[in-house]
């Protein structure tokens, strides 16, 4: 049997009235009859009525949906902002399409071109580790589609970013270690490709410099964020001759991962070697020993981000301002440390 979507017209058939006083029932217009009114109603309730928002779009130019893409869903990170950004989209009157990447560029290309051909008025963003070239996300920018980057952003993009202070959130972690006694410090570091990998880093590197500690290259290990690898490179670290007395962790599944490797080599923590994260994962405050993490903002920036990306749909193309907003972050210690 072929679908049929129901439409104006057949109820305005069914009821012998005209589809204009459909339509004018259906959109909450005041010049219609009540007794016409709760007719038109029931019977698109029975029917399941959906607007034609691709007919809508055409007439207000508007299709009141956002996008979100995000690189994973493997932690809780991306999933609370997602939630927290959905809120805040609903209470403007948006609804909101979500993808994930899993942290594959091919993926975000794919998922880029569905959010165009879903007629999305705005996206925002959170790019993958792998993600080096970002025409599939400069196209939206020339079809006048604003886009707002969030986390992992797009340097070389004028547009609006929402970001916390990695730099300091780092300087604070490392300092924090140094000040509980720790001196040979090692840094589980991300991808060169992402800019919070390089702020993180840059933050534990002038942590150690103002403390006199000497930067040991074997202590700082830049990975792809994968979960199998910390087992290697935690092991590598564990059996250096001078092993480290703390890690800090580019994030949370790394440091909660270190933390399992850890135990398991029979080691104390943090008496014998410390562990920090980054991003406040709901997991952070159920692994044995709690972990001491710089957590993140989440719920604010996903609002943030929402809008900021409305502030510029409601825009004119030629009035779009390029504001990065950037969001203080706040060390939770806890037992790691």
């Amino acid at each position: 049997m072929k679908k049929h979507q129901i439409t104006i017209f057949d109820i305005a058939k069914e009821l012998n009235i005209s589809k204009s006083t459909v339509s004018r029932a259906l959109t909450g217009h005041p010049n219609v009859n009540e007794k016409t009114r709760k007719q038109i109603l029931d019977l698109a309730e029975k029917w399941d009525y959906q607007k034609n928002m691709s007919a809508i779009s055409l007439i207000t130019n508007k299709s009141n949906i956002i996008g979100i893409m995000v690189p994973e869903f493997l932690s809780s990170y991306f999933p609370n902002i997602v939630i927290a950004a959905q809120k805040e989209a609903a209470l403007a009157g948006y609804t909101m399409i979500i993808s994930q990447s899993n942290e594959s560029y091919e993926t975000e290309v794919l998922n880029a071109k569905v959010m165009l051909s879903s007629q999305i008025d705005g996206l925002i963003v959170s790019i993958t580790k792998e993600t080096l070239n970002y025409d599939h996300l400069k196209v939206f920018q020339r079809k006048g589609i604003p886009i707002v980057f969030f986390n992992r952003v797009c340097e070389e993009m004028i547009v609006p970013k929402v970001i916390v202070d990695d730099y300091d959130g780092a300087y604070k972690a490392v300092q924090h270690l140094i000040q509980t006694g720790k001196k040979r410090i090692a840094h589980l570091a991300g991808p060169n490709s992402l800019s919070i990998s390089k702020k993180r880093l840059n933050g534990y590197i002038d942590a150690l410099k103002d403390n006199n500690i000497p930067i040991d290259e074997d202590l700082i290990i830049s990975y792809d964020l994968s979960p199998n690898k910390v087992k290697i490179y935690v092991t590598h670290l564990l059996n250096l001759p001078n092993p480290p007395d703390a890690i800090f962790a580019i994030n949370d599944p790394a440091a909660i991962e270190a933390i399992q490797i850890i135990k398991t080599h029979g080691l104390k923590i943090p008496e014998d070697i410390a562990i920090v994260g980054f991003s406040g994962d709901y997991a952070s405050a159920l692994i044995e020993p709690s972990l001491t993490t710089v957590a993140q903002p989440v719920s604010e920036i996903g609002k943030v981000a929402i809008k900021m990306l409305i502030e510029q749909i409601n825009r004119n193309v030629e009035d779009w301002k390029a504001v990065t907003t950037m969001l203080k972050t706040n060390l939770i210690i806890r037992n790691s440390t």
